[in-house]
């Protein structure tokens, strides 16, 4: 709980009687509290515009302008105003009662007793801090949505990761985030930052070393001093220095070269480094989180990368898995990218036509969901209709058909298959994620006459995986043939 004597709010007392203004003053001064005094409407006005300001007590009598009518322009401004404290003349209690009706958080009838000052203004600054801490709260989790970013999803693969996150943030372990391009790498080591009490306080710094010519990425992590090289016109904190007390996440750490490796080694194990061209060793705190999407195992074979390096790096191994892989998650990862698009760019929101969901479905996603993101992104933007089409769609994801396979896609035909998935809006998305799920694998099935490591194969899942959605969905013992000739018999249970 913040102190009283923090000298942390900042008051405003509005009133044309310089002795009111002078004992209201004192009576509150005693606090610690930042207080400022205007005698009109105009005064405050000014003072409130320049700065900040938490709590206001406002007399009704005032020249020129009232209180309660600068109380109703405060309200109808729009902005976070300052919490009000009307003063009201003996038996104005009809003035007190609009004044609340409008917006002020109580009231003070003149000739009033400076303990009850006291109460009034103590009761609204617990109302302040209130505020604050809820504000506060609102940034954070803000913030933590923002930074799982490519974390969303209800796969196996991503409650794996979130469980290893969970296990591993608290700790000061080096974690090695193993995955292809575009599966959100940073966002694992961004995330493992931002749930460590302790580092979270500092910063989270970036590298990409395969961005870097290797003459540069020494000196940009360590630094170098003045002179150190041509070109070197002053000293220069490097990235274990910015991080200094948070994390450093080294991206594609298996561009580095030999020279460099040696060197980050020894400030992992020492736990200091040198400038270029310094002779002091200085002292850093700093958790390594390193990414790669090379086979390291290959390239210490090779002997371009350092085993003593790589087992520093990878004490944790957080596997990423390609979207390929974890096709589940895709409905709700377009959902998210649609919505986070609409709103950076102003535009109306648009849901995915069954169709579009589809093809996103049956997509392979070489570039991930970086190319998931960027697809979405593009047809939000250039999309015409209500809904987000295949029509909408870059022709690099659709399929190529042949002239035969165009003459079978009669719009009967394609009416009658995108019917099958058409899922009744019930404004829930949870419930009509899962039946779509439900409806699409159900006819995944059908064709595939109930074998359910054909239709995991065709849906881009492990069998184990298909056949626990199946349960999640209840159709675990919907279908009992399994072979491609039979046609699939509903269970009697069901």
């Amino acid at each position: 709980m913040q102190s009283e004597k923090t000298g942390s709010y900042r008051l405003l007392i509005t009133d044309d009687e310089e002795a009111a203004r002078y004992g209201m003053r004192r009576a509150l001064s005693t606090f610690g509290y930042e207080i400022e005094e205007a005698a009109s409407v105009e005064e405050a006005r000014i003072i409130i515009s320049a700065r900040p300001t938490d709590l206001l007590l406002l007399d009704v009598n005032l020249p020129g302008q009232s209180g309660l009518e600068y109380l109703q322009e405060l309200k109808s401004d729009g902005r976070e105003l300052p919490l009000v404290i009307m003063i009201t003349a003996h038996g104005s209690e009809r003035m007190a009662v609009e004044a609340i009706r409008t917006g002020a958080y109580d009231y003070l009838s003149k000739p009033f007793e400076l303990d009850e000052l006291r109460l009034v203004v103590k009761n609204a600054l617990e109302t302040v801090r209130l505020r604050r801490e809820n504000q506060a709260l609102r940034e954070r989790l803000e913030l933590e949505g923002a930074r799982r970013g490519s974390l969303i999803g209800d796969s196996e693969a991503m409650r794996r990761v979130r469980s290893l996150i969970e296990k591993v943030a608290e700790t000061e372990a080096t974690v090695l985030v193993r995955g292809e391009s575009g599966t959100g790498k940073e966002l694992v080591a961004r995330e493992l930052h931002e749930r460590s009490a302790t580092r979270r306080r500092g910063n989270f710094v970036a590298v990409n070393c395969a961005a870097l010519p290797a003459e540069l990425i020494e000196s940009e992590l360590f630094g170098h001093e003045k002179g150190a090289f041509t070109g070197a016109a002053q000293r220069r904190r490097g990235k274990f220095e910015q991080a200094d007390g948070g994390t450093l996440f080294l991206d594609e750490i298996g561009d580095m070269s030999a020279t460099v490796q040696a060197k980050l080694l020894r400030a992992l194990e020492e736990r200091r480094i040198e400038r270029l061209g310094g002779a002091d060793s200085i002292p850093v705190d700093v958790r390594i989180v390193s990414a790669t999407h090379r086979p390291l195992e290959q390239d210490i074979a090779a002997g371009t990368f350092r085993a003593d390096l790589f087992y520093r790096l990878r004490v944790v191994t957080i596997e990423v898995a390609p979207l390929r892989e974890r096709r589940e998650d895709i409905p709700i990862l377009a959902e998210h990218f649609a919505r986070q698009t609409a709103g950076k760019y102003g535009l109306p929101e648009r849901p995915l036509a069954a169709s579009a969901l589809r093809r996103l479905l049956e997509y392979d996603w070489p570039g991930n969901v970086r190319e998931l993101r960027n697809t979405i992104e593009r047809a939000l933007i250039l999309a015409e209709g209500e809904q987000l089409t295949v029509h909408d769609l870059p022709a690099e994801i659709l399929p190529q058909l042949d002239s035969h396979s165009q003459a079978d896609a009669t719009p009967a035909t394609e009416a009658r298959s995108e019917s099958d998935l058409v899922v009744p809006f019930t404004a829930d998305l949870k419930i009509d994620r899962r039946e779509f799920e439900r409806r699409y694998i159900t006819r995944c099935l059908a064709e595939t006459g109930g074998n359910v490591t054909r239709a995991a194969a065709i849906l881009g899942m492990h069998r184990q995986s298909l056949q626990h959605k199946l349960r999640e969905l209840g159709l675990g013992r919907r279908y009992i043939s399994i072979s491609p000739d039979e046609t699939p018999q509903p269970d009697q249970d069901e």
